[in-house]
């Protein structure tokens, strides 16, 4: 971000605030129509764009100094909401792809993947997110972009872009005809699986294409774009 970008948010800190709050809040709207199912040829499609979109507001909060609540200790914001129905309508939406493996941090040496879910990661993110919009719809403006800071450099930041990379990979799988490895492997109780026979090495295109790309609307019936 420039001088200059910083320095016309210093001076309009209300308008960042607007700017920031409209595009959590598109992308809860938008992430809570996609779980309805009314239209899952383009679910992947459209979550990655949404979480590109909602990754460039927490860049912009993470360039920025850092916020400071008005107030010393956090009001109450009363009971969080329920995201477990959304998790579970993504869930079933998102499968068989809804599962990937992810570094949790890539500057500590030899991490290993871990198993990962994209509905999980969504509803975590929509939870972070709903808790500091709780905040500025009661005009807690201050609080609500602290919060949003806070929670995007040690929480959502990494989440959502965890499950940004997946789906974006997922993506490239298809319209680059590049088959996924077996999927089976993976699985987010039991933790990734090693066995003799190498299953996350074989290739799995007919999946990919007929279980995958057509469902999901990547890819159409009858070959390639």
């Amino acid at each position: 971000m420039s001088e200059a970008t910083l320095n016309a948010i210093e001076d309009n800190p209300d308008d960042f605030a607007v700017q920031i709050s409209d595009q959590i809040e598109s992308f809860i709207v938008s992430v809570t129509e996609v779980a309805k199912g009314d239209d899952p040829d383009s679910a992947v499609p459209y979550l990655l764009l949404e979480l590109s979109q909602l990754l460039l507001a927490g860049g912009r909060l993470g360039a920025h100094e850092d916020f400071v609540p008005v107030e010393r200790y956090e009001p109450d914001i009363g009971p969080e909401s329920d995201v477990d129905e959304l998790r579970l309508k993504l869930a079933a939406l998102l499968d068989p792809v809804d599962v990937y493996s992810e570094v949790f941090d890539p500057y500590e040496p030899r991490t290993a993947p871990v198993p990962c879910r994209i509905s999980d990661d969504l509803a975590d993110v929509i939870t972070d997110l709903r808790h500091g919009m709780a905040h500025y719809t009661e005009g807690r403006v201050s609080e609500a972009l602290w919060w949003w800071q806070f929670s995007y450099l040690s929480n959502w930041g990494t989440t959502a872009s965890a499950a940004l990379r997946a789906l974006q990979s997922l993506v490239a799988h298809v319209r680059l005809d590049t088959p996924l490895r077996e999927l089976d492997g993976l699985d987010t109780d039991s933790g990734l699986t090693d066995d003799d026979d190498g299953a996350l090495e074989k290739e799995a295109g007919a999946v990919m294409a007929a279980e995958i790309g057509v469902p999901l609307g990547l890819r159409p019936e009858g070959g390639r774009r």
